[in-house]
């Protein structure tokens, strides 16, 4: 039967034993040359050709439709359109990408259960390539390397068949040699979206098709190591090194092999040499003392692999980045070079808002770059094995990794949030075993070598089972250097060895605490923790915490790196990231596809301010005297780095300094720091900031670049407590609607009809837009909707809504007069507001805000008083907790200091508008327009501010940015206190309890507002 029936009728690619055909086995990802000047200079291999480019390419909707016989050499493919490889079909003119969470993009589409396929979504992309074989793979052997394709496919050379493979994220290679002529070759491949490897790659992220990684050809030479596998050993001490490797070859002729170990100088450190017989080879080093490799040390030493044939010639040479390192459980703690290690991760997709999964280098560097500069030293490949060069990075600049075969069954046997495993797969499936092991095989195979390899995950949320232990067993037979992990077997307890950690999702502080003092067996990690989804991550400190006080709870990693987003065009030309359902994608999840701490465009969200602190391995307790320098690191001193510090008075510096400082791993220190006693002299609010810095330019950061922060403030002397006497005249006037009030320079005006302040004038500058009223509704965040806040908090809104002034009350008293409104609140006649303002000759105005509550209503979103001003006065000056916008449960991260912003700048980039831009501390904010005049709040007890061109309301109701109206005004929002933001739990989970705003609270703020 001609193979492209085969295809038609759906065969292999709804056949469960059938996932390779012709595919060679997996191997090393390592380089080789055939020269040593090529192995110690070329970056890039002169045995490999890309086909990368521009291809000819033919879109189906169907797989009826796909162009009939287009792999022979006569069918003419010249009118075909072009594509580029590597990238998404979906994202390149054809089709429409899809995002869906855990449910199947077929559901509700087609009735189906596994293995079936899709029979009306299934689309097909046919390629077509002519290349000629360069001049140096001639009468050789030629290879072709498929590094990645969604999810099956076809492949000809010169319309012969050559094989067939699924798994879309690791390699699948093939021997090309016989079907290659000289002149002209037509590669024709034919790739399908929906296959039965689709059911096993369900993981939380667009679905897309096409050849989205690298192609190319290879040839090797006539000795050829085909796979290598390097394993290092330390002595008891953790400071000799031993090298074992073993070698597999292509190539009957006998040979020699000769190894040298080299240092990160190039110096050589052991070299030994014997003869090659036969197909496999395994050989050891002594390397001695050795410098180990870990996160925060990533050394390396080069292996050089030399291959000489009989007659003594030099064939092959391949340089092997080689790291000597051992992490094994010691007394149930997982330990790297015998020290407990912390995991502070994130789960990463790789992902580019523009080419999907079909990332760049540039963007791996650019990463990899952004985690070290935020403290972040493991990563989770969330769900599926990333491109070779990631994990080359993650070895030379020293990142963890949780390695995650392609394999997510979540929709299989979860629904609607609930359990329910009637049809789950793999399970105890039998027949399941070949392709998920297959899976498993192809990534340890490819990856074994790169020390930043920690664990092995068995994939991700496809519930327990059999079949995965059998992969776990696999993992610990082939390479038992390295621990196991899955998280399903929370689920399904029935193979509770399949992984050597407890692992679980979204588990809040307290449940994890009851495991660890519940005689836990194995460690404890938070695979998935704080769904950084919009505006949240708070809580975090309360996992940092567990770290210091538990040796078995060993850290998580963040739900997600980067917001899946992706640029589109709206009506009217304009670009904005899009979510799922922008592209008329269904069934979807919308925007579930936006849980980074980095923004689909690769800037940093304020989540990362939080982050970056809480993660840092170097605590700093500074005081006037001194500063105490808590060193965690594990193998790092704290000499790396140059302490920097500073005294400031609200807000100005008075000193600053730095030194050299000598802090061991594990240890800490006090540090004198001199002078700044002297500069404590006048009453008022101080802080100290200290900081360590790096000393010198690294590959991830320049010099005197931050990585380690710490602050003390504190309030010396007392004020001046003889009356303050304020100068000038002070005018009310009593009018039947209003009540007027001026001064030198001022006029304020009070409207008992509003029942509110209505009018504030400095200098003949008219500063309120809309009157200011209490405000208990802010916009939601992504976690208030996933909790059913705007269900169970509506009443809140309504009442900020129609806010009902029903009493108004002067006071006139010496150099001031006091108006006072009293509002009701729709939500229950038992709640009293009021909002006193206080003017005083000098043009002050004091406004203090009070709330007294009553039992049984929900709790409160915010507790505000909000005002609009002119747009133009858009210029923001901060004394309070910044740079980046910071909550109640979300400030750790934050540091008290002056900050300057605009007011468009408040409005975050969470893609879906929401609450955002709010700064708790604050002592004062001027709001300017480009000549400096304006306003000041002020507050002696601090206060939350948010100051936005936009309303809650206006945020809550646009689901896009370019939803939100034109800007005409700036929204000043003042709050007593804002509940926190969450994030501690998976996707809608309340925050704690402390964060939240009890409905019977007795609530009060006060604040001053002046003229500038």
């Amino acid at each position: 039967m001609d193979i492209r029936d085969t295809a038609t009728n759906l065969g292999w690619l709804s056949d469960l034993s059938v996932y390779a055909v012709n595919r060679l086995a997996a191997h090393s990802d390592h380089r080789y040359y055939e020269t040593m000047e090529e192995a110690e200079t070329s970056d890039v291999m002169p045995l490999r050709y890309s086909l990368s480019g521009e291809w000819k390419f033919s879109y189906s909707n169907h797989p009826d439709s796909r162009p009939q016989h287009f792999y022979q050499l006569d069918y003419n493919c010249a009118g075909w359109n072009h594509i580029n490889v590597p990238g998404h079909i979906q994202l390149q003119g054809y089709g429409i990408p899809q995002y869906v969470n855990t449910m199947y993009p077929w559901d509700g589409v087609e009735e189906l259960r596994p293995p079936q396929i899709p029979l009306n979504q299934n689309v097909v992309g046919s390629y077509v390539k002519y290349f000629s074989v360069p001049d140096n793979m001639k009468n050789r052997p030629v290879m072709i390397s498929f590094q990645g394709v969604e999810s099956a496919f076809y492949v000809w050379v010169n319309g012969q068949f050559v094989g067939y493979s699924e798994d879309s994220f690791t390699p699948s290679e093939f021997d090309i040699s016989s079907y290659l002529v000289e002149g002209e070759n037509k590669l024709a491949v034919e790739v399908y979206q929906r296959s039965t490897g689709g059911w096993l790659e369900d993981q939380d992220c667009w679905r897309f098709s096409g050849i989205f990684r690298d192609v190319y050809l290879y040839t090797v030479p006539d000795i050829h190591v085909r796979d290598l596998f390097v394993h290092t050993k330390l002595d008891q001490g953790y400071s000799k090194g031993m090298l074992s490797v073993e070698l597999d070859f292509l190539g009957d002729e006998n040979g020699t092999l000769e190894l040298e170990l080299r240092d990160a100088d190039g110096e050589q450190v052991a070299t030994m040499r014997s003869a090659a017989e036969g197909s496999t080879s395994n050989l050891s080093l002594e390397a001695g003392l050795v410098q180990l490799w870990s996160a925060e040390k990533p050394y390396l030493y080069t292996l050089y692999i030399r291959v000489f044939d009989s007659s003594g010639n030099l064939v092959e040479v391949i340089p092997q980045r080689v790291g000597f390192r051992v992490f094994e459980l010691i007394d149930k703690v997982m330990c790297l070079n015998g020290k407990r290690i912390a995991f502070k991760g994130v789960n990463r997709h790789e992902f580019n808002a523009r080419r999907g999964r079909a990332i760049t280098r540039e963007d791996m560097l650019w990463d990899i770059r952004t985690l070290k500069q935020h403290n972040i030293n493991a990563v989770r490949t969330s769900h599926y094995p990333n491109q070779s060069d990631w994990y080359e990075l993650c070895d030379e600049y020293g990142i963890y990794v949780i390695d995650e075969m392609n394999l997510e069954t979540h929709g299989s046997w979860q629904k609607l949030g609930i359990v329910e495993p009637s049809w789950v797969i793999p399970g105890d499936r039998p027949e399941w075993q070949g392709i998920v092991l297959d899976r498993a095989q192809s990534m340890v195979e490819r990856d074994k070598n790169h020390p930043s390899i920690l664990i092995w995950s068995c994939g991700n949320e496809s519930y327990g089972g059999e079949v995965i232990y059998n992969v776990s067993q696999y993992f610990r037979d082939r390479d038992p250097a390295r621990l196991v992990h899955y998280e399903g077997l929370f689920h399904d307890r029935r193979f509770n060895d399949t992984s050597d950690m407890e692992s679980r999702m979204y588990a809040k502080p307290t449940e994890i605490e009851a495991y660890l003092q519940d005689d836990p067996q194995k460690p404890f990690i938070s695979c998935e923790y704080m769904h950084a989804m919009g505006n949240s991550l708070g809580g975090m400190h309360k996992y940092v915490e567990l770290e210091r006080k538990y040796s078995l709870y060993q850290g998580g990693f963040i739900w997600d790196y980067i917001d899946q987003a992706l640029f589109k065009k709206d009506r009217y030309g304009q670009e904005f990231l899009a979510y799922g359902g922008d592209f008329g994608d269904r069934p979807t999840d919308y925007n579930f596809c936006t849980d980074g701490i980095v923004y689909a465009d690769r800037t940093l969200s304020p989540k990362m301010q939080e982050v970056k602190v809480l993660y840092q391995n170097f605590r700093l307790e500074p005081g006037l005297e001194g500063v105490t320098i808590v060193n965690e690191c594990l193998f790092q001193n704290a000499s790396d780095y140059r302490l920097e510090y500073s005294l400031n008075y609200e807000g100005r510096e008075l000193y600053l300094g730095s030194m050299d400082v000598d802090v061991a791993p594990l240890s800490e220190q006090y540090v004198a720091l001199p002078y700044l006693a002297n500069f404590v002299d006048i009453f008022g609010e101080y802080y100290i900031n200290a900081a360590l810095v790096l000393k010198e330019d690294l590959d991830w950061a320049p010099q005197g670049y931050e990585i380690a922060s710490g602050q003390k403030v504190f309030q010396h002397g007392e004020a001046d407590k003889q009356l303050q006497v304020t100068m000038g005249k002070l005018e009310v006037i009593h009018g039947d609607v209003n009540i007027g009030v001026k001064g030198t320079n001022f006029n304020m005006l009070f409207s008992k009809a509003q029942g509110s302040l209505v009018s504030l004038q400095y200098a003949g500058r008219e500063m309120i837009s809309r009157p200011p009223y209490p405000q208990y509704w802010r916009a939601m965040t992504d976690n208030d909707r996933g909790m059913g806040s705007g269900y169970t908090h509506s009443g809140w809104y309504a009442a900020s809504l129609m806010p009902r002034c029903v009493d108004v009350e002067i006071v006139e008293q010496d150099n001031s007069a006091l108006i006072t409104f009293t509002y009701t609140v729709s939500i229950s006649e038992h709640v009293k507001v009021t909002v006193t303002y206080k003017v005083t000759p000098d043009g002050s105005l004091r406004v203090k805000t009070r709330y007294q509550g009553t039992t049984g209503l929900p709790t409160l979103p915010i507790f505000a008083l909000s005002f609009k001003i002119p747009a133009d006065y858009s210029h923001l000056e901060w004394y309070a907790m910044g740079p980046e916008e910071n909550y109640i449960d979300r400030l750790h991260g934050a540091k008290l200091g002056v900050f300057h912003n605009e007011v468009s700048n408040n409005v975050s980039g969470y893609v879906k508008p929401q609450e955002s831009g709010n700064r708790t501390g604050v002592r004062r904010v001027s709001i300017t327009d480009h000549l400096g005049h304006g306003i000041s709040i002020n507050a002696e007890v601090p206060v939350e501010c948010n100051i936005s061109p936009y309303t809650a309301f206006e945020l809550e109701h646009a689901a896009h940015h370019y939803e939100l109206p034109p800007v005409y005004y700036t929204v000043v929002t003042v709050a007593g206190r804002q509940m926190g933001v969450g994030g501690d739990d998976s996707w809608g989970a309340p925050v704690h309890d402390e964060y939240l705003i009890p409905s019977d609270e007795e609530l009060e703020f006060e604040f001053m507002i002046k003229g500038l």
